[in-house]
């Protein structure tokens, strides 16, 4: 009978990781998601003239055609003497919630070439826009409101406080409302559509053309279940030092946004590889 020699602990061979895992999966997704990045910004930027210029001129084009429409109408605007700061800061963090929700929604059908290699996941699809979208808003958001405040006689004092309240929370609702769509547009291929009419007031509801405080109680207590007026009046706070909503409730839009965000998880989680077939 034969005995076999025991290894000490430095003669025993080490347990081989399985790749994908640890430091190798989280290097291998850095890597994906800066790929990603880099194909959208190439797609959407580089084959158009102008590139990078038309994500300052389109909100900006909003922002002028909303100042100089509603300043045809009224002496002065709700708050402060700038038609444009007002629509600014009203429509600056509306859109970079709308611009995240909307790319994160579609992520999977924009990368999916992509996902059929085993090294990308819907997880790197959804950061990557996430990511590229959210710095891009934060950017535009800051070059235009430095543009306005610099070229026009305006009466405001910036607080630093309420200004990353309002874009942390549009990136948030961003991300959780653009998993959760993104779920239901792969199972439900007409989601997006429906989404898209349902949604089509949201600039008229969310504080962006007028103060939410003007309205009637009534109509100001149901717009309270709406996260974006918060979002934008929390960005206005940051800017007029004589506005001071005591409605706003980052509490109410995290745990919105993170509702939203959890379910959008659970579905993709369970039917990413349907969803990716079936797109």
């Amino acid at each position: 009978m034969t005995h076999r020699p025991s290894l000490t602990p430095a003669q025993t061979p080490p347990v081989s990781r399985r790749p994908g895992h640890g430091t190798n999966r989280s290097f291998a997704t850095s890597k994906s998601v800066m790929a990603l990045m880099i194909r959208e910004m190439a797609t959407r930027y580089g084959r158009s003239p102008g590139g990078y210029v038309w994500a300052l001129l389109e909100p900006m084009g909003a922002i002028m055609i909303m100042s100089i429409g509603f300043s045809v109408m009224l002496r002065s605007p709700p708050i402060g003497n700038s038609f444009t700061l007002f629509y600014a800061t009203g429509f600056l963090p509306f859109a970079l919630y709308q611009s995240i929700s909307n790319a994160v929604a579609r992520s999977i059908q924009f990368s999916r070439a992509l996902l059929m290699y085993p090294a990308v996941t819907w997880v790197d699809a959804v950061l990557a826009r996430f990511l590229l979208n959210a710095l891009t808003g934060v950017l535009v958001t800051l070059c235009i409101c430095g543009a306005l405040l610099a070229v026009t006689d305006t009466r405001v004092a910036l607080e630093g406080g309420p200004i990353l309240r309002s874009f942390g929370l549009a990136m948030l609702l961003g991300i959780g409302v653009g998993v959760f769509n993104c779920a239901l547009n792969g199972l439900f291929p007409i989601w997006m559509q429906v989404w898209s009419i349902f949604t089509r007031p949201l600039v008229l509801l969310s504080g962006v053309i007028f103060m939410v405080e003007d309205l009637p109680e009534t109509v100001r207590d149901m717009l309270w279940y709406n996260p974006l007026v918060h979002i934008t009046a929390s960005m206005r706070d940051g800017f007029y030092p004589t506005y001071n909503p005591d409605y706003i409730s980052a509490t109410y839009c995290a745990l919105f946004s993170l509702v939203c965000l959890f379910f959008g998880v659970v579905l993709m989680a369970r039917y990413h590889r349907h969803i990716l077939n079936n797109n």
